[in-house]
């Protein structure tokens, strides 16, 4: 067999299992975007494997032409659909305004292509015929290196912080991609007038028909495991022997070519092809006669590379290997849905976990949703309590079907008692002796039954979820504690502050009521009165900027000019100490903010700056744009630097504690500890985040870091026009 049967058989085989993949695409749900769009990409593929599979005939030389249209009509739009493709998988909202105008632009390199101005002509090679370019086509060469450069970048930026489950999706398609453009740029060589190599004299070989069938190997194996596309397919028995059989014959292809290559006169098509049938049927009889033959000795490799990933295993692992992650329970309940729910196609399921004010176990959560539902309580007391407490099982069976012989009275009780939730299993929740919590699986929406592979991994699935759900509902109690601990100490500073200012204030009623003021007491009482009934006041409401809303309604405005606004509103302050503001503007910051808010904030950082700055002395302004970390919103960072007395250790602990002070001068003057509290609370209220850096003797920068929208997925809204601003630095 030649090298021409060669890249005919990896042609056809190519486009067959292309074409087999785009239809079981389109079948699960034609509808969908997603789906359509790899309709159309699964057509490019296909008319560019047809067009190498044609070529490499002995054909005429105007057949040749003709099929060599065909192929390059199909490679034009393989980058175009590509990038829409990735950017509607990978959600890149700026990437997707390109769409449009590349579907354009490769139009217009199709209707070149009618016209003899994309490809002129075809030169035959050893490897069959191949295209001679146009001035269409350096064109497109131009656009592809942008394109395919453009995705790869998206799909790995974006996967960067995606969450788990999507990350695995799109590193799976970022493989694909990665293989077909390095193997489908090598067949562009012939095209650019490169017959080998450069710096060897090897000949060039075609590759890219080979990295198709691997590309769509890769992507079913994606679509089965990660639902890359809009897919929900049923993970059986049946898709994971069929999957095993696909990589067994992926390997016995390439394993068959490579002694093809080695013993060329050994081969012909003929012998070729009988093997490649010979092995299928093979693989076939022995994957259904023979099931334990895939499972003989240990399974762990088989597990991980072929088999159970298709059964809910390898879900179940990676959910137990990352859910200890999890900082609040909606990332657990996220990932728990979509595996009990997506992945295992089960109807419906119930939490329930102990309520420490009832001490009965309570509905946690519910899916499908029934926020109307009412669900009682399961108590202490109740036949399901004491089943699991007494038998310590692993699970109760609610259905008739999984009844055993030696059925105990108990666990009818408690199957009866749950019969209203209409059960199939239920998995306790233990965390060392003690039963936290139930979690109740409704039937799957297949009407299959739960085999034991099931049970034994829901088991391992259940016994982890509720050592991490038993750590956040341990976590939300000591924070109830913190926060009433917290609520005692501001209701005892707030007691102490508030009865040293009124103290001026009563003694001068007192003495009022008595008639015996003077009038040097009155002038001596009445300033500082009036300046500690000011005093409570700001007390009071910056008390209650606690307690109103935990909303802002953000505008996009200019970060650098808010922060000038509050820089002339400190002046005047700073002027009193002979004290100098320098901001040094590099940086444009349009971000979307409550400028009010913002600018109390740096006010009041600012001032306490002033306070802690000696006479003489200069504060720093800096704006720096941070590294970007994410597709959507950039970062940037405001800092404040002084070169006063610093914050002890100690204190740098407590600076935003409410009503912590240090400012204990008695006066006016006199800190209401509430203030690097409120300004930690704007910054949290914009997704930011505030820091501070300080040591005795040597000064503090506090750093405000602000992202430039409050949610990284909406569009970015126009930045407004910059007016004038005069300001002496």
């Amino acid at each position: 067999m030649n090298t021409l049967d060669v890249i005919r058989i990896t042609a056809l085989t190519a486009t067959l299992f292309n074409v087999a993949l785009t239809i079981l695409v389109l079948a699960r749900d034609s509808k969908s975007m997603l789906n359509r769009v790899y309709l159309a990409w699964g057509v490019s593929v296909t008319l560019w494997n047809l067009g190498v599979f044609y070529l490499s005939q002995p054909i005429s030389h105007d057949e040749a032409f003709a099929w060599a249209k065909v192929l390059q009509l199909g490679v034009i739009f393989m980058p175009v659909t590509l990038y829409h493709l990735c950017v509607i998988i990978s959600k890149a909202q700026r990437a997707s305004l390109l769409v449009p105008w590349l579907y354009l632009v490769h139009t217009g390199f199709a209707v070149s292509l009618a016209f003899d101005k994309f490809i002129i002509n075809v030169r035959q090679l050893d490897v069959g015929y191949w295209s001679v370019p146009g001035i269409g086509f350096h064109l497109f060469g131009a656009s592809y290196c942008f394109v395919t450069t453009a995705l790869v970048y998206i799909i790995y930026r974006k996967q960067k912080g995606a969450p788990p489950t999507q990350k695995r999706r799109m590193r799976s398609l970022l493989l694909a991609i990665v293989g077909l453009w390095v193997f489908g740029t090598n067949d562009m060589m012939p095209i650019l007038g490169r017959d080998t190599y450069p710096f060897t004299h090897i000949k060039f070989y075609p590759l890219g028909s080979l990295a198709a069938v691997f590309y769509v190997v890769v992507i079913g194996y994606s679509v089965l495991q990660h639902r890359l596309l809009d897919i929900s397919v049923t993970l059986s028995r049946f898709a994971a022997q069929a999957v095993r059989v696909m990589f067994m014959m992926l390997f016995g292809f390439l394993l068959l070519l490579l002694i093809s290559r080695l013993a060329p006169g050994q081969f012909t098509m003929f012998t070729f092809v009988a093997s490649g049938v010979v092995l299928l049927l093979s693989a076939l009889s022995a994957s259904l006669l023979f099931p334990q033959l895939f499972g003989k000795g240990s399974d762990t490799l088989e597990r991980k590379i072929l088999g159970d990933k298709f059964e809910y295993h390898a879900r179940v692992q990676n959910l137990i290997q990352t859910m200890r992650s999890f900082p609040e329970p909606e990332y657990l309940l996220h990932e728990l849905e979509e595996l009990l729910a997506g992945t295992m196609q089960i109807k419906s399921y119930q939490i329930f976990l102990l309520d420490d004010t009832t001490r009965g176990l309570k509905m946690f959560h519910c899916h499908p949703a029934q926020p109307d539902a009412g669900a009682p309580d399961i108590l202490m007391d109740s036949p399901v309590v004491r089943f699991f407490q007494h038998t310590r099982s692993k699970f109760l069976s609610c259905n008739e079907v999984y009844e055993t012989d030696n059925e105990t009275h108990l666990q009818r009780d408690a199957r009866r008692q749950l019969r209203g939730f209409e059960p199939e299993l239920c998995f306790p929740f233990f965390v060392s002796n003690d039963l936290i919590g139930t979690m109740l699986l409704g039937p799957k929406r297949n009407g299959d039954l739960f085999t034991p592979h099931d049970v034994r991994l829901l088991t391992e699935l259940t016994s982890n979820v509720g050592l991490l759900l038993n750590q956040i509902r341990l976590r939300q109690q000591l924070q109830v504690v913190h926060e009433q601990d917290l609520l005692g100490r501001m209701s005892r500073g707030l007691a102490h502050d508030l009865n040293n200012l009124l103290t001026p204030v009563q003694t001068l009623l007192q003495l009022f009521r008595e008639a015996g003021l003077n009038q040097e007491t009155i002038d001596e009482l009445l300033p500082m009165s009036l300046r500690n009934l000011e005093t409570v006041r700001t007390y009071v409401n910056e008390a209650l900027f606690f307690s109103r809303s935990a909303k802002i309604h953000g505008k996009l405005g200019l970060l650098d000019e808010t922060a000038r606004e509050a820089i002339t509103l400190a002046t005047p302050q700073g002027e009193a100490k002979n004290i100098r503001f320098t901001f040094p503007i590099f940086t444009e910051a349009a971000i979307e903010m409550d400028s009010v808010l913002i600018k109390r904030l740096l006010v009041n950082l600012l001032s306490n700056a002033v306070d802690a700055s000696p006479a003489g002395s200069e504060i720093s302004v800096e704006l720096a744009e941070l590294p970007k970390t994410e597709m959507h919103r950039q970062w940037f960072r405001l800092k404040i630097i002084d070169n006063g007395e610093g914050i002890s250790q100690e204190n740098l602990r407590r600076v935003f504690t409410p009503y912590f002070t240090t400012k204990n001068t008695g006066d006016g003057k006199r800190g209401s500890g509430l203030g690097l509290a409120i300004a930690r609370h704007i910054v949290q209220l914009h997704g930011g985040n505030l820091s501070i850096i300080s040591k005795e003797k040597k000064g503090t920068t506090v750093n405000v870091d602000l992202p430039s929208k409050l949610n990284p997925e909406q569009p970015v809204a126009p930045v407004p026009s910059r007016g004038r601003l005069e300001f002496a630095t």
